[in-house]
């Protein structure tokens, strides 16, 4: 094998390195897809627990961790985030406002739960964010990146609307980067997408 040859070989195996380790990292979830195999430790705070609906029945006694399907809703919005994202920071007075009207509409509350996953952020900087920005609903840390690499390592804020079925299955309806704009409309879109 001549020089050339070699260097071309190793700039294929390079390029092929790069494609596989993209591949693994894997793609957002799609709407009309699965989420990937995750779970969320179980908060310890009894607001938030009470809230996602982890507080009742014997399946989280003594268990440390969830699933997202298990929160007691109809439809879970799950935010990924990062403290460190002016988007995110920007985005935050909106979302709780999203939070405020869902609590606020009877036929509403309890049917749709928020959620959201620190990119990055482990849990001193997700309490900060959620200090900061007053962020009513649960946040969760993954500092590591673990859930942001199964999540397809997507940019932040990132939105993913799931609809949850009695019989335990569910389907995502919504999965898009970015800010969702005014409340109410994307409120009226999620109302739209689940059938709730």
């Amino acid at each position: 094998m001549n020089r050339f040859s070699a260097i071309c070989a190793l700039v294929m195996a390079a390029v092929l390195a790069v494609m596989v380790g993209n591949a693994c990292a894997g793609a957002p979830p799609q709407a009309g897809g699965t989420l990937p195999d995750f779970e969320l430790a179980v908060p310890q705070d009894t607001a938030a627990r009470n809230y996602l609906g982890l507080s009742r029945g014997l399946p989280f006694m003594g268990k440390g961790t969830f699933k997202v399907t298990q929160i007691k809703a109809d439809v879970v919005i799950l935010e990924i985030f990062s403290m460190y994202c002016p988007h995110c920071q920007a985005e935050a007075p909106t979302v709780n406002a999203l939070y405020e009207k869902i609590e606020k509409t009877v036929s509403l509350r309890g049917k749709i739960k928020i959620i959201g996953i620190g990119a990055g952020n482990n849990a001193y900087e997700v309490d900060t964010f959620r200090k900061k920005y007053q962020i009513p609903f649960p946040l969760f840390d993954d500092g590591d990146f673990v859930l942001h690499k199964k999540f397809g390592e997507v940019r932040t804020p990132y939105f993913i609307v799931l609809r949850n079925y009695p019989n335990g299955s569910y389907r995502i309806v919504y999965s898009k980067l970015g800010a969702f704009g005014n409340a109410d409309s994307f409120l009226n879109l999620v109302i739209k997408l689940t059938g709730i």
